[in-house]
């Protein structure tokens, strides 16, 4: 079983998708955390050391090179991988971002969405923008404004993608987003007859 964890930064992804394996493997069930990170925090937090910003262009090109090759090392992984599978981001990170920078959603990405596997789930953890900045702040190892990702919340909410997300509200404590994935999961997994 493959699930995918999308929702804006801030929205809990990383804490759910560990939290999430670490249920299943308590309960005896094999389970695969994969990450699918695009090196953002990294190039920010250089970026800010620099005292530079990177242009628009060159960001998206190297943060959707760095993802994709995650995405495509996680699918390869994930078909050897007999049990849930959970992956923290996906391509469909990369297209919201892009959409809430402005950028042209391009080709490249949404054929390789419809030409990998298909996740059993999308959960798109759903949480206001003005939480996530107050998680982002709290954490202190990188920064987001307010604006942005308001931006990039409706980025995702205008993918034409996001009609096929299963929605779950992370507004609450990371405990009762668990509880909602195991719910999500118990819902795709097959009923062996």
């Amino acid at each position: 079983m493959l699930i995918v964890l999308t929702g804006i930064d801030g929205s809990g992804k990383s804490t759910a998708a560990r939290a999430l394996v670490d249920a299943a493997q308590a309960d005896g069930e094999n389970a695969l955390l994969l990450s699918n990170h695009a090196g953002r925090r990294s190039m920010s937090v250089l970026a800010e050391r620099l005292g530079i910003r990177w242009p628009r262009r060159m960001a998206d090109a190297a943060e959707t090179t760095l993802r994709v090759a995650n995405v495509l090392v996680s699918h390869a992984r994930a078909s050897r991988f007999d049990g849930l599978v959970v992956m923290d981001r996906h391509l469909h990170c990369q297209l919201a971002l892009r959409t809430a920078k402005g950028l042209p959603r391009g080709r490249v990405l949404p054929c390789l969405i419809s030409s990998l596997p298909e996740p059993d789930a999308v959960v798109h953890l759903d949480v206001e923008p003005a939480l996530a900045h107050e998680r982002i702040v709290a954490r202190g190892t990188d920064s987001e404004t307010l604006a942005d990702l308001v931006a990039l919340r409706d980025a995702y909410r205008s993918m034409p993608e996001y009609a096929g997300f299963v929605q779950l509200d992370a507004d609450c404590r990371p405990a009762e987003v668990v509880a909602g994935l195991k719910r999500i999961v118990l819902a795709e997994t097959p009923v062996a007859v």
